[in-house]
């Protein structure tokens, strides 16, 4: 099957980790099952993450495939994101705390809660995809379901995104608008985001 994956033609514009390249965010997957301590090999990458006062406010809620609560989870999704996420192996939502709460203090606002949860998104993607998995994640998903359904108190808490994981499949598995899109993506050189002295604001 992997002769006939997305070609990946990834440059970098300064000397990189070949990893940082190899990794991106497939739509089309196996849709085979995933072990639950391969999951858990992923979550325990992501738990070591930077974070402000290391206070680690990332949470993750999940549902493996072939599960009861799989189903509930993929309708959560938009149409267009269900189409293809059908197929993946997990669907991990990922839930940032968005108070302090440390020692006996009283809890207090979180400048940085979606920040730091998005490092260990970062970290996460980067585990799958040495484990040989592909990670997608998104932010179309139905959001006052999610937190109903999901029991995630509105208060005190952000759903951030929804995470499909699972094994890459060619993107012929896909519908054709959808394959034709199946590609890594490149970005932007480094130069136009990274300013000395003083940031600059497009033209």
């Amino acid at each position: 099957m992997s002769q006939t994956l997305p070609e990946n033609t990834r440059q970098a514009g300064h000397d990189i980790h070949p990893m940082f390249l190899r990794r991106w965010s497939p739509r089309a997957f196996t849709g085979e099952e995933m072990p639950a301590a391969d999951l858990l090999r992923m979550f325990e990458a992501a738990n070591w993450a930077p974070s402000a006062f290391n206070y680690q406010p990332w949470n993750f809620v999940y549902a493996r495939r072939e599960t009861p609560d799989w189903g509930t989870f993929l309708n959560l999704l938009v149409p267009g994101n269900q189409m293809w996420a059908h197929a993946a192996s997990a669907l991990v939502f990922i839930v940032s705390d968005r108070f302090m709460r440390i020692g006996d203090a009283e809890p207090r606002a979180s400048h940085s809660h979606s920040f730091d949860s998005g490092a260990a998104w970062g970290y996460l993607a980067l585990q799958c995809d040495r484990m040989g998995y592909a990670a997608h994640g998104m932010t179309g998903f139905d959001q006052p379901r999610a937190y109903e359904t999901l029991n995630v108190p509105e208060a005190g808490y952000r759903i951030e995104a929804v995470i499909a994981i699972g094994k890459q499949a060619p993107a012929s598995v896909l519908p054709e608008k959808l394959a034709a899109r199946e590609s890594p993506n490149a970005r932007k050189p480094v130069e136009q985001s990274v300013f000395e002295g003083a940031f600059k604001a497009p033209e």
